[in-house]
């Protein structure tokens, strides 16, 4: 899977594009496009906009999408082609074993072991009303329409900066072929998303192991076969192996099906990042320079080409702040997961600590969490993060409870944020101190300071009217 995300690359980081930039050779292009103040082929360059060689241009382009036929297929309407997408994403999973009913059966018996266990740690009551076990097509099948929610609005953005581009006269002299243009993003975007959902799905051990709830609300899916290649080399028993990992998704369905606005937060913080996206034109040109069109009738050929970046974000203060909220609210999501697992299984299943390590260093060397965060939206998860998101819901849970601890998530206000990350003491402090209030009734705090204000009013008032008592009446005496 690639590192950056969807081709994104950095320029400074290709040494090629900095051979070409130094040469001052435009390259022969498919689109007619050369490096800027490259010259004739070049139809924007120094001489200026040439609409016969941008007619040309465009034919060119045309002809070159014409070749798409049947990569297209219907998904190429939207922002990401998600029908190219799901072939390759198939052609990498290749064939898959059926999971089989003692397989399934063992699933449902761990889950239902887990949530049993899981009541007695947290006060979130079950989420999931039902336990599946999917192999890598079903996961990805079923995963499908959240991908769709995280992708859009960044392709959306990064199409939308890809026409914006290209110089007034241009874009009017183009006029239907447009639509061709955000095909040629819906391609690349797909082409990128299925060979990272390719990977992914033959990785993940449930619906939930990225952090974020990808399958349908209510639904608790362990992958069977993952978890068998997890558990590989780790000595410990198979059985508890299995209840560890359906304890962990089980927390996760609480946490997602009892914070009602937990799900549509993370989803709004990847909107807010895809808005800050800033395009640097100079990445179509070099995608452009020796394509082959009959290469786009092949999803595969396609991925090949994108690899060399097709595009080439420039990194805003927005974007920055906004990949802070995501990371500091994914560690928390995490951080929880693991606290609440712990205080479930810790005293049944001894290997818990050393699993939830295992899965902590995972996460460090380029998990699937790590490389489905960097394809999507630039983003690592740093385990320091998590490990210390961890330390702040453990010394909560000890110093004010499991019912303090989970009151919390009541309120976005009310969760730690990256700070408090760092400094876990003085945000128990505020629980358990004066503050306590906050997190036991956030509305009742509201409404007591609604009163509080209303009474100095009042009060302000009193004392106006006690003040000019006496002009009145020396008024009347005088």
């Amino acid at each position: 899977m690639s590192d950056t995300p969807f081709g994104f690359s950095n320029p400074d980081d290709d040494p090629d594009r900095k051979k070409d930039e130094g040469s001052g050779s435009g390259g022969g292009s498919p689109f007619g496009f050369g490096l800027p103040g490259g010259g004739g082929d070049n139809p924007f360059g120094a001489q200026g906009f040439d609409p016969a060689q941008f007619g040309q241009m465009l034919s060119q382009f045309g002809q070159m999408l014409a070749g798409m036929g049947s990569a297209m297929g219907t998904g190429g309407a939207g922002p990401v082609n998600y029908e190219i997408a799901s072939k390759l994403a198939r052609q990498q999973i290749g064939s898959v074993t059926p999971v089989s009913a003692g397989t399934a059966d063992a699933v449902r018996d761990a889950s239902r072991l887990a949530e049993l266990w899981l009541d007695a740690a947290t006060t979130l009551p079950a989420g999931a009303t039902k336990t599946v076990a999917w192999t890598p097509v079903e996961w990805l099948e079923n995963t499908l329409d959240t991908w769709k929610r995280l992708c859009d609005p960044i392709a959306e953005q990064v199409n939308g900066m890809m026409l914006q581009g290209l110089p007034e006269e241009a874009r009017a002299m183009a006029g239907p072929m447009m639509g061709m243009f955000s095909q040629m993003g819906g391609v690349a975007f797909g082409s990128q998303l299925g060979q990272a959902l390719g990977q992914l799905s033959k990785e993940v051990m449930t619906s939930t192991d990225i952090g974020l709830p990808l399958g349908p609300a209510g639904t608790a899916a362990l992958l069977p076969a993952a978890i068998e290649e997890f558990g590989e080399g780790l000595e410990q028993p198979a059985q508890e192996i299995l209840v560890f990992i359906a304890a962990r998704e089980a927390a996760h369905q609480r946490l997602y099906s009892h914070v009602p606005w937990l799900r549509q937060r993370l989803l709004a913080i990847v909107e807010e990042y895809a808005r800050g996206i800033r395009m640097d034109m100079s990445s179509i040109e070099d995608l452009a320079q020796g394509l082959d069109p009959s290469a786009l009738s092949d999803p595969s050929k396609i991925e090949e080409i994108l690899k060399q970046g097709a595009f080439e974000p420039q990194t805003t203060p927005e974007q920055l702040a906004a990949l802070e909220r995501l990371e500091t609210m994914l560690a928390l999501v995490e951080g929880w997961v693991e606290t609440v697992v712990i205080d479930a299984l810790g005293d049944r299943l001894p290997g818990v600590a050393a699993l939830s390590e295992t899965l902590r260093r995972r996460r460090a060397t380029g998990g699937p969490a790590e490389q489905t965060f960097a394809t999507l939206v630039g983003l690592e998860l740093r385990p320091r993060k998590l490990r210390e998101a961890a330390a702040l819901w453990r010394r909560l849970t000890t110093d004010a409870g499991a019912d303090a601890r989970d009151k919390v998530w009541e309120h976005p206000d009310l969760l730690p944020d990256s700070s408090d990350l760092d400094n876990p003491a003085a945000f128990v402090d505020r629980v358990i101190g004066g503050g306590t209030s906050a997190f036991e009734d956030p509305i009742a705090q509201l409404r007591e300071t609604m009163e509080r204000e209303r009474a100095e009013k009042d009060q302000d008032g009193g004392d106006d009217t006690a003040d000019r008592e006496p002009d009145d009446d020396s008024g009347k005496n005088s």
